[in-house]
């Protein structure tokens, strides 16, 4: 199918928004979902601050810290896609806020702990308040923009997990150290509820509907459920779902393992290593915006493209971070891990975006539930562990090395995905049109 094919569907939406659509509130819209993803993810990492004091005034072993961390990941994995789907069937803008509400409350409720036992309870809840509030976020967010800048605005809404964990971390140790441990979670907290009370006075599910741009000529709000089946029911959404889960790999790994990479190989102390490794996290966060900015550029009149340019970004990230990771420390090393740490997740907004034109806006939420869960289970969670594995038999760096070769397979994926494009937007098309 030639690109006139694939490009009509994608942009019959455009010219359908209603003539007196606001310019303004989409922006509103965005800013308050970003602002409580920045929360979500603030509330999340803030406990990677307080650490050592928590050690020390608990005298906690480094298993008990990590069961901490990990609990939030293993909820958000476990809960994503059930509770997308629910948020599609109940409404989005009132489980948005219902999700705030509850990992901020449950922030509050670790800063009141005191015990391991306590904290642990009360980070299971803050796992719970965010399982699905990323995949329901970026639906409301897309739902109010043209296609046009899907990808970019998807590349931002995935970016800000990276912001939020460096505000997170940073803010949480300033803190921390001037005021008490107590008082970094209270502080995320009362951003959360401040953020939740904003929301609730200026979106709601009306709103979002006379804001709403139309991919599609079946996404008018008629009471139509797509199938959950139409969630697979394509080659090309599955390869969307493999390929984005398979780039979110080794992100995953630089997120982990770049604190111990700059400590053992640099000789940096603990904080410094950290320091280091944020501004490699904000390059990865800046890569997902930048990318995302592209990818609609070069997309304008063929959406295909966006395939195109994920396969590329993956093919930058495999050459600068495999070269990188093979030369010895020094600032040429820094650069061209920076430069492939850049790239390492800038396939995200286009693949978000793929997923979005791949399925009906009735069940959008779940299918980046779906998304979501693929990018944890093949990228975020595989990808330390196995490197983790793998530094334990060779070492962190021999580990490091191997892991950009993930990418292959990312792209192998991408690459029969764009083959199965048109045939997937035709599969849409007849679904909508029973609707």
């Amino acid at each position: 199918m030639g690109p006139n094919t694939t490009t009509a569907p994608d942009t019959v939406g455009e010219t359908a928004a209603p003539a007196r659509r606001s310019r303004v509130y989409p922006w509103i819209v965005f800013a308050l979902t970003f602002g409580l993803l920045l929360s979500d993810y603030m509330s999340r990492q803030v406990l990677s601050a307080v650490f050592p004091l928590l050690k020390t005034e608990w005298a906690l072993s480094d298993s008990q810290l990590a069961s901490l961390s990990s609990v939030v990941a293993l909820m958000v994995g476990l809960l994503t896609l059930p509770l997308s789907l629910l948020a599609d069937r109940w409404g989005r803008v009132k489980s948005l806020l219902l999700m705030a509400v509850l990992w901020s409350a449950a922030t509050l409720l670790c800063a009141l702990a005191t015990n391991y036992e306590q904290m642990l309870g009360a980070r299971f809840l803050v796992g719970v308040g965010e399982a699905a509030y990323g995949s329901v976020g970026i639906a409301v967010v897309l739902s109010v923009f043209a296609p046009r800048v899907h990808s970019a605005l998807s590349g931002a809404f995935m970016g800000g997990g990276s912001f939020g964990s460096v505000i997170g971390v940073a803010l949480g140790g300033v803190i921390a150290v001037n005021l008490g441990w107590r008082w970094s979670f209270a502080a995320m907290a009362v951003f959360g509820l401040i953020l939740v009370a904003l929301f609730r006075a200026l979106v709601s599910e009306r709103k979002l509907t006379d804001a709403a741009v139309l991919d599609d000529p079946a996404d008018t709000p008629t009471g139509f459920r797509a199938p959950l089946s139409s969630l697979f029911s394509t080659p090309a959404v599955v390869l969307a779902y493999i390929g984005g889960g398979l780039q979110m790999f080794t992100a995953g790994v630089l997120l982990a393992w770049l604190p111990s990479f700059f400590n053992r190989s640099y000789g940096l102390a603990p904080d410094k290593a950290g320091a280091m490794a944020s501004i490699f996290v904000l390059a990865v966060g800046s890569g997902m915006v930048v990318c995302g900015i592209i990818t609609d550029r070069v997309s304008r009149d063929d959406p295909t493209k966006k395939w195109t340019t994920a396969v590329v970004y993956g093919v930058l990230s495999l050459v600068f971070l495999g070269a990188g990771f093979q030369m010895p420390s020094g600032s040429t090393q820094l650069i061209l891990i920076g430069i492939g740490a850049f790239f390492s997740a800038g396939s995200s907004g286009p693949i978000a975006a793929m997923v979005a034109n791949l399925t009906h806006s009735s069940v959008r939420a779940s299918a980046f539930g779906t998304l979501t869960l693929a990018n944890n289970l093949l990228g975020l969670a595989l990808g330390p562990f196995v490197v983790g594995l793998l530094a334990d038999r060779f070492g962190l760096v021999t580990a490091l090395q191997i892991a950009p070769l993930i990418y292959v397979v990312a792209i192998v994926a991408l690459i029969l995905g764009k083959r199965a494009y048109p045939a997937g937007r035709r599969k849409l098309a007849a679904l909508t049109a029973i609707s």
